[in-house]
């Protein structure tokens, strides 16, 4: 699991659902972001990070 996600987006308030329709992705996938079941492409990494305020590339880090 991503924690530090999860966290980032509940300290914004945000949903998996408002996560996902502001990143243009369906929440399905964005939930198995968090979960670490997928990583995203650098793509969808850059519209995450643009959502919740954090430098896209942290996903690559782990």
């Amino acid at each position: 699991m991503r924690s530090w996600l999860k966290e980032l987006r509940r300290s914004l308030s945000y949903t998996q659902d408002q996560v996902a329709d502001k990143s243009g992705i369906s929440r399905a996938y964005y939930t198995q972001i968090e979960l670490n079941n997928r990583t995203p492409s650098p793509k969808v990494a850059m519209e995450i990070g643009k959502v919740l305020e954090f430098d896209w590339t942290r996903f690559y880090e782990e």
